[in-house]
C-alpha cells in the first residue's frame, strides 16, 4: 500500500544537496529518509556506492531495516545498498583499518564497558564520586581516566566506546584520501538524532560532510544527552557549517495519530497545560508507600495488558518507564512477586549490563572443562572482575573492598596449600569453593541451554552468597535468547570437543558482536527500563512510574526516584523535561503516567 505523504515530505524529496530535517517525535522523520534514501540509489549512485544511514541505537537501526524490508518493501537492489549502521560500529569500521595512522597498534580489540569498568575501577575509586567531588577533583578524575583509556589504546590496543568518534575524527580530518574513499563508498549519508552529537562526533559530521552528501535529522526538543556532551547549538553548527535546505515536519505525528500525545508532550516542555484531559494520556495518583503504589502499578499493567491482549496487534508492547536504575531493578522485582498475592507478570527487564555480562563470563568458565590447578584462581579472577566491573563508572566501594578480599583470602590460601596446610576455616573462600566443587562435578548434556539454566541455578542454590546474587542478575540477560549465534556456537564447540572447550570466548564475542548487531528483535509484552533507555524505541502503551516522598509526621524526609530530583521546582530544567516528553512520546495508543497524590511530578503543574 501506497504511503500517503504530506506536502513537506515530498518537499523532502525533492530537495538537493544538504538537508536538515526537524521535527518531533512519530513525525515522520525515519519515513521519509528512508524514501530519500531509496530515490538516491536509484538518482545519484553509481555502481558500488551504497547510502549510508547512521543512528546512536541499536533499537533505531533495528526499526529502521525492519522498515526498510517489510514497511516499505523496498526492491532487494535499493535495500542492499542501504547500510544502516551505529555511529559506533561506523567509527570502529573506520578506526580498524586505518588507527595505525594515529599510531595505534595493527591489532585492535573492542574494550567493552564491562572490561572498561575493570579497568577503569581502581582510579574511580580512588577518587570517589562525582557528587563528592569539587570542580577540579572531577576535571582531575575526568583528565586521569582520559589517559588511562589513551594508554590502553595505544600501548595494549583496548579501544573504549568513548574514543571512537575522537580518533576517527582525527583520521578523517588528517587524510584527504581517505575522506575521498569514504564518500566514493558513501557518498549520501544520513544522520539520525543528530541533535545528539557531541563534539567529537561533530568533528567526523565536518569531515564527512566535505564530500559526501549530509541529511540529517534532528528533534530539537529531544535533545536528552546533555551529560554526554550534546550541544544546544549544534543544529545552529549544521546550519553555518553547511548551509542546508531546512524542512520542518513539526506539525506532523504519524506514530500517535488520532491521540494527543504528542500534543500532550509539547506542552510538558512549554510547562503549559491548555486542556483539562488528553486523548490517549491517562493521570492517576497513588498512595505514598510502597505497597499500595505497586499494588496500583500492578493493577494499571493489569489492565493495559488486558486491553492490548483484545486488540488485533499479535506481538503488542507495553513499556514501564521509571526515573533510575534503581526503580528498574525494583518493579522488575516487584513484578516477579507483586504485593497483597497478586499474580506475577512476566516481562522482561532492559537494566545495566555490566554484572550481569560478568556473571555471564563466569557461568560460561564454569561449562569449560576443568584446566588444572589454576582453575580455581582463574574462576576468582572472573568472579573479582564482577565486583570491579558491575558498578560500570560509579563502582561501589563494598564491592571493589570485597573483590580485594577474595584477592587476598585467595593468596592466603595458596600460601598455606605450599605449606601443607589446609584452608582456614573461617576463610571466605569456604562457601565459594563449596559451590566451585559442585559446578566442576555437575553432569552436562551438551544441550547449551539445559546446561546455561542447570549451572546457574546451581550458583542461585548454592552455599555462597555472592554467587547467588551474581546468578540471579545473570537472569537479566535472557541470554540465550539474543538469537541463534550464542546458542549455536556453544552447540558447535560441544560437537566438535565433546565439551564447551571455549565457552567463555564464545561469550565474550557473542557480546562484542551484539554492540555492533543492526537487528534487534522488537521488544514484545511487558518491559520494565528506565526512562533514558526509552530513546529511539516505541510502544503500544507505556506506562511511567516514579517513586514518592517518605513521611515523618507528615513532613517530607526524603524524596527519591523522583522525575525531578526530589521532585523540586529548584531541580526543575530543560533535561527533565525532555525526557518526560521522549518518555511520553513512546506510546503509540495510550500513555499512563503515575504519580504519588500528596507529591504528584512537578512538570505535570502548569508553571506559575
Amino acid at each position: 500500500m501506497a504511503i500517503k505523504l504530506t506536502t513537506k515530505q515530498r518537499d523532502v524529496l525533492t530537495a538537493d544537496g544538504h538537508l536538515l530535517v526537524t521535527g518531533g517525535p512519530g513525525s515522520g522523520k525515519t519515513t521519509i529518509s528512508i524514501m530519500k534514501a531509496a530515490q538516491a540509489v536509484d538518482k545519484d549512485l553509481s555502481r558500488g556506492q551504497r547510502v549510508l544511514f547512521l543512528s546512536f541505537t541499536r533499537a533505531t537501526v533495528s526499526r529502521v531495516v525492519e522498515a526498510i524490508q517489510y514497511e516499505h518493501q523496498l526492491p532487494p537492489e535499493q535495500r542492499k545498498r542501504i547500510e544502516v549502521e551505529t555511529y559506533h560500529s561506523f567509527f570502529w569500521r573506520i578506526i580498524r583499518a586505518h588507527g595505525y595512522l594515529l599510531g595505534l597498534p595493527r591489532r585492535l580489540t573492542l574494550l567493552p564497558p564491562p572490561a572498561e569498568a575493570i579497568a577503569l575501577s581502581s582510579i574511580r575509586n580512588e577518587l570517589g564520586a562525582d557528587s563528592k567531588l569539587s570542580a577540579a577533583a572531577v576535571a582531575e578524575k575526568q583528565r586521569r581516566v582520559t589517559a588511562e583509556r589513551e594508554r590502553l589504546a595505544m600501548e595494549e590496543g583496548r579501544v573504549c566506546f568513548d574514543l571512537f568518534a575522537r580518533y576517527t575524527g582525527a583520521i578523517l580530518h588528517g587524510s584527504e584520501r581517505i575522506r575521498q574513499l569514504v564518500s566514493n563508498m558513501v557518498p549520501v549519508i544520513v544522520l539520525d538524532e543528530f541533535q545528539d552529537t557531541n563534539a567529537d562526533q561533530w568533528n567526523v559530521v565536518q569531515a564527512l560532510g566535505r564530500h559526501s552528501r549530509l541529511i540529517a535529522l534532528a528533534d530539537p526538543e529531544q535533545r536528552i544527552y546533555d551529560f554526554q556532551g550534546a550541544d544546544p547549538e549544534r543544529l545552529n553548527h549544521f546550519r553555518e557549517g553547511f548551509v542546508p535546505t531546512e524542512i520542518d515536519l513539526s506539525d506532523d505525528n504519524h506514530r500517535s495519530a488520532g491521540t494527543e500525545i504528542g500534543l500532550f508532550g509539547n506542552e510538558i516542555l512549554r510547562g503549559r497545560f491548555t486542556q483539562e484531559k488528553y486523548v490517549g494520556v491517562c493521570r492517576f495518583g497513588y498512595p505514598p508507600n510502597g505497597d499500595q503504589a505497586f499494588t496500583e502499578l500492578v493493577m494499571r499493567v493489569y489492565k493495559a495488558r488486558s486491553r492490548l491482549a483484545k486488540s488485533s496487534k499479535k506481538d503488542w508492547s507495553l513499556a514501564i518507564l521509571v526515573p533510575t536504575k534503581k526503580m528498574t531493578r525494583l518493579v522488575a522485582d516487584k513484578l516477579r512477586e507483586p504485593p497483597a498475592g497478586m499474580t506475577a507478570v512476566p516481562h522482561s527487564a532492559v537494566v545495566e549490563l555490566e554484572g550481569a555480562i560478568l556473571g555471564a563470563e563466569l557461568i560460561a568458565f564454569l561449562l569449560q572443562p576443568s584446566s588444572g590447578g589454576r582453575d580455581f584462581g582463574r574462576f576468582l579472577d572472573l568472579l573479582c572482575n564482577y565486583f570491579q566491573g558491575r558498578g560500570g563508572d560509579e563502582p561501589g566501594q563494598g564491592d571493589l573492598n570485597t573483590a580485594q578480599k577474595f584477592r587476598d583470602a585467595y593468596a592466603d590460601y595458596v600460601q598455606r596449600q605450599t605449606e601443607g596446610k589446609a584452608m582456614r576455616g573461617s576463610s571466605l573462600l569456604v562457601s565459594t569453593l563449596a559451590t566451585y566443587q559442585r559446578a566442576r562435578a555437575l553432569g552436562l548434556t551438551g544441550d547449551p541451554d539445559v546446561d546455561w539454566r542447570s549451572m546457574r541455578s546451581l550458583l542461585e542454590n548454592g552455599e555462597c552468597s555472592r554467587l547467588q546474587a551474581l546468578a540471579h542478575e545473570v537472569r537479566n540477560l535472557r541470554l540465550l535468547d539474543r538469537g541463534t549465534q550464542l546458542r549455536q556456537g556453544l552447540a558447535d564447540d560441544w560437537r566438535t570437543n565433546g565439551s564447551y572447550s571455549n565457552a567463555l570466548s564464545i561469550v565474550k564475542h557473542a557480546f562484542v558482536q551484539e554492540h555492533f548487531a543492526t537487528i534487534q528483535k522488537p521488544e514484545t509484552g511487558v518491559i520494565v527500563m528506565n526512562m533514558h533507555k526509552a530513546k529511539g524505541k516505541q510502544f503500544d502503551e507505556v506506562i511511567i512510574f516514579e517513586g514518592w516522598p517518605r513521611l515523618v509526621k507528615w513532613k517530607i524526609v526524603a524524596n527519591l526516584d523522583r522525575i525531578v530530583r526530589s521532585n523540586d521546582l529548584d531541580y526543575d530544567n530543560d533535561q527533565s523535561r525532555q525526557n518526560l516528553r521522549v518518555s511520553v512520546t513512546r506510546g503509540k495508543s495510550r500513555t499512563t503516567i503515575l504519580t504519588p497524590k500528596n507529591n504528584p511530578c512537578v512538570l505535570l503543574l502548569n508553571r506559575a
